[in-house]
């Protein structure tokens, strides 16, 4: 609300989240029956079936006796015998059947994945609301009817069998699922298991400018509902917010969770304050997520043909160099690791495009050089790291 969505939109975009979680799982049940049918949609592009013969052997009968007259005999033994033309369609399709089979493995061998198709994807074209109002804050009927009435684009492409299989699958899963089963669970999913964290819950607190003190106090009032239990209109559905859990978080350097209106407060009746991080901490944060900064660096110097490594003693070189920067200015917590790393490989991220390719290893001894100077000097690590 207070930058300009409603405040309800956070319990739409619960519900969102919700649905996919559901949309995932039962992707996975109709799995099996999908990649059958895809693979059979792709058989049938790569080898269409041919064209009947039984429908045209008495038109192609007249003509062949008539072109050859002198073979007339032959024609009637031909006809008479037991390869006659009723026996073409048979034996064509004996032929089609064994080709199909032929292919059928090829494709689930992955020898056909370079083989070029034609596919037909549709395309959904999204509202574009003038004057400011988004789709969300349409009225949900008049947003489903809009939907509705959109036009559906069909744009045939030339894919890849491996591409068109991903785009195929998604297809087949989404043909398989049952919609309206999804949107009930989902909204189970949500109303009793669903968590909303509010963050920077201190920026709404009233200061002593008078201008922004109506926006902020109006964004508490829009709170005070839906913290306490409310219905939320949803285009898939109403969603009630009784046992949905609110967790709050504010960094209160200004303000104090005081000055917030009393019956905000009387929402949040358990309240914790977080410890400052250690070093121990900063080295799980550099160290144990998926999309750590070593790993987002170590990739982007990849891009250049840089192996870069980090050494054990250099993540504790920069966590104890993060911990003492942290306590000696400014508490910014973990966000002082962006600082430190990019001040860190400025260098190395600037020679990398003229480097050859290589392994280059940060030990302690090369973070303590690049970082000793601007880490003892507080009035420099105060505007640098």
């Amino acid at each position: 609300g207070y930058y300009g969505r409603d405040v309800e939109s956070m319990v739409r975009e619960l519900l969102d989240n919700s649905i996919s979680l559901i949309r995932d799982r039962e992707r996975e049940i109709v799995t099996a029956e999908a990649t059958q049918r895809t693979n059979k949609r792709l058989l049938d592009m790569l080898c269409p079936k041919p064209v009947d013969c039984a429908n045209t052997s008495s038109v192609l009968e007249p003509f062949d006796v008539v072109a050859n007259p002198s073979d007339s005999q032959s024609n009637a033994e031909s006809l008479n015998s037991d390869t006659s033309a009723a026996d073409v369609p048979s034996a064509e399709k004996s032929s089609y059947d064994r080709t199909r089979a032929k292919m059928e493995k090829m494709l689930n061998d992955g020898e056909l994945d370079q083989r070029k198709v034609e596919l037909t994807i549709e395309q959904k074209a999204s509202p574009v609301m003038m004057g400011g109002i988004g789709v969300e804050q349409m009225d949900m009927d008049f947003q489903g009817m809009l939907e509705k009435i959109m036009p559906t684009s069909r744009v045939t492409r030339e894919l890849t069998v491996a591409d068109a299989r991903k785009v195929i699958f998604d297809q087949e899963c989404d043909a398989l699922l049952d919609v309206e089963k999804i949107n009930v669970e989902a909204i189970k999913l949500a109303e009793n298991s669903g968590i909303i964290f509010l963050d920077e819950l201190d920026k709404i607190i009233a200061s002593d400018s008078k201008s922004a003190d109506v926006s902020r106090q109006g964004v508490q009032r829009d709170l005070l509902p839906i913290v306490e239990g409310t219905t939320v209109q949803t285009k898939h559905g109403y969603i009630k917010t009784d046992h949905v859990l609110f967790i709050a978080a504010g960094a209160f350097h200004k303000h104090q969770p005081s000055e917030l209106m009393p019956e905000l407060q009387g929402r949040f009746p358990i309240r914790v304050e977080l410890n400052d991080l250690t070093k121990a901490d900063f080295v799980r944060i550099l160290t144990e997520p998926k999309n750590s900064l070593t790993r987002q660096y170590t990739s982007l110097l990849k891009t250049e043909g840089i192996e870069l490594e980090f050494t054990d003693e250099a993540i504790e070189e920069l966590a104890s160099v993060a911990d003492r920067v942290n306590s000696t200015t400014m508490n910014i917590g973990a966000r002082r690791l962006y600082t430190i790393l990019e001040h860190l490989l400025e260098e190395l991220s600037f020679d990398a495009p003229e480097m050859e390719n290589g392994t280059v290893t940060i030990d302690a001894e090369y973070v303590r050089q690049r970082l000793k100077k601007v880490a003892d000097d507080e009035d420099l690590s105060r505007f640098i790291l």
